[in-house]
């Protein structure tokens, strides 16, 4: 199966520098993010996508919309592609960091999950894929997300590495995933 994984794009959370992962919340698109996805689209405008699979944060179905103008492929949703739960909806990405710097891959805060917690529901996503039938899927998901998929097919990176792997908004990488 042919996977390609993109971060969505820019967003107004990503200008302010703040947590998010409430689906409720006002977060979405900016004009760069649209512009960013636009951009994407005409680059995979030549895949043949079966299914476009989002996380449940409006962004990353946003994204995939615009993508979608030259697939119409159906768009799904699965809860297993949300970005981390930080526990920091709404506040300062610096904040979360500076809460869990002594435990950065353990620490559970204000109820969220903590980075190996989220690393084991993306990796219970790709163990569903291995069970889908799609011979080309789209992911469209978050940073958090996209890093364990690249520690996943790239191999060789250790879970302290992970927040070294850096995804830009729309970024995306292409995979083979065998069943």
């Amino acid at each position: 199966m042919n996977i390609y994984c993109m971060r969505h794009g820019r967003t107004n959370y990503n200008d302010l520098g703040l947590c998010n992962d409430d689906p409720s919340q006002g977060v979405h698109l900016t004009e760069t993010g649209s512009a960013q996805a636009q951009s994407a689209a005409h680059e995979l405008r030549a895949a043949a996508f079966d299914r476009i699979i989002v996380s449940p944060l409006p962004r990353t179905r946003q994204t995939a919309e615009i993508v979608n103008r030259y697939h119409a492929a159906p768009i799904e949703v699965h809860a297993d592609l949300a970005d981390i739960r930080s526990g920091f909806e709404g506040k300062p990405v610096a904040d979360y960091f500076a809460a869990i710097r002594y435990d950065p891959l353990g620490a559970r805060v204000n109820g969220g999950e903590s980075l190996l917690d989220h690393k084991q529901r993306v990796l219970r996503f790709i163990d569903w894929l291995k069970v889908q039938q799609d011979e080309t899927l789209l992911i469209v998901a978050h940073e958090e997300t996209i890093r364990v998929f690249v520690a996943y097919f790239e191999g060789g990176i250790a879970d302290t590495q992970l927040r070294d792997i850096h995804i830009g908004n729309c970024e995306c990488r292409r995979y083979v995933l065998q069943r």
